[in-house]
């Protein structure tokens, strides 16, 4: 009885010691791992961290053993390393820097889709790209969602109208001016369409991903927004987000993504800590689907 009441005791002290910067100290770490696992997904990226961890934990076990040679070598190999680091991680690290960049305080501790796109939109646009599956025309379309994409309006021309089948196939019509571009939907509107979006660095995508797929994974790795892709080879509806590309979608499979990531029934506000672990989610589907 003795054992429970100390134990007891020690916990409380250990509780009421807690100060709002160690809080504060836990998060920042916590937040630290987090764009770690992020930096990770790629693979070659992924074992150069598992290599650092491992020079950690070797570190710490040689300090630990009073191995000071081994400590002394591995101390000075991670000093260096933090150099290599940034050389390695430079891509990774600059699309980081442009989320937060990007990012509202309030969208990086939070998951919030924007306003949200109203159901009417996504019909008009899963309409669209049925049309330009059946007839192949390759299309772009770009919904933007927390992080503003005006960066790229000016690579473009900027529209200002309302979402519609008929809208969207003209503007994709492979004589259109604006047909090589692709087309941003902001708030229910076709903000700007003949738009250039910047290339993804993988290199494990496949082969036979066009300049439309690869432009649609790149614009999604330096932003929280939503692509659609119809090939043109192929009459393939496509999706990407989160770095992931999602292929071989009908038209109604599409529409139900689209409801489910762009509604404003799915942008309730459920906390940082909720956005990390529906982030792993979705690159755990979106890994089913990619083309390797």
């Amino acid at each position: 009885m003795n054992t429970i009441q100390t134990l007891w005791s020690q916990i409380l002290a250990a509780v009421t010691i807690i100060k709002l910067t160690d809080v504060l100290d836990i998060l920042i770490v916590t937040f630290l791992i987090y764009m770690v696992l992020n930096l990770s997904k790629s693979r070659s990226a992924g074992q150069i961290v598992k290599v650092v961890i491992l020079l950690l934990v070797l570190s710490y076990a040689s300090s630990f053993l009073g191995l000071n040679a081994l400590y002394f070598v591995l101390s000075k190999v991670l000093e260096v390393g933090v150099i290599a680091l940034v050389v390695v991680f430079q891509p990774e690290l600059r699309r980081i820097m442009e989320r937060l960049g990007g990012s509202s305080l309030q969208g990086i501790l939070s998951h919030r889709n924007g306003a949200g796109d109203s159901l009417e939109t996504l019909v008009q646009t899963k309409e669209a790209c049925q049309a330009m599956s059946a007839g192949k025309v390759g299309a772009l379309i770009v919904f933007e969602r927390q992080d503003s994409l005006e960066d790229y309006f000016s690579t473009g021309t900027v529209i200002n109208a309302d979402v519609s089948a008929e809208l969207l196939k003209n503007i994709f019509f492979p004589k259109a001016a604006l047909h090589d571009g692709a087309v941003v939907i902001r708030n229910d509107r076709v903000a700007a369409a003949g738009c250039v979006l910047p290339l993804t660095e993988n290199p494990n995508l496949s082969r036979e991903l066009g300049t439309r797929h690869r432009a649609a994974i790149g614009i999604t790795e330096r932003s929280d927004s939503l692509v659609v892709v119809v090939s043109e080879e192929t009459g393939v509806i496509s999706c990407a987000a989160g770095g992931s590309l999602r292929r071989y979608m009908t038209p109604e499979t599409l529409y139900e993504y689209l409801k489910k990531e762009l509604t404003e029934e799915e942008t309730e506000d459920t906390g940082w800590l909720q956005s990390v672990l529906e982030k792993i989610r979705r690159e755990k589907d979106g890994d089913s689907h990619d083309e390797k």
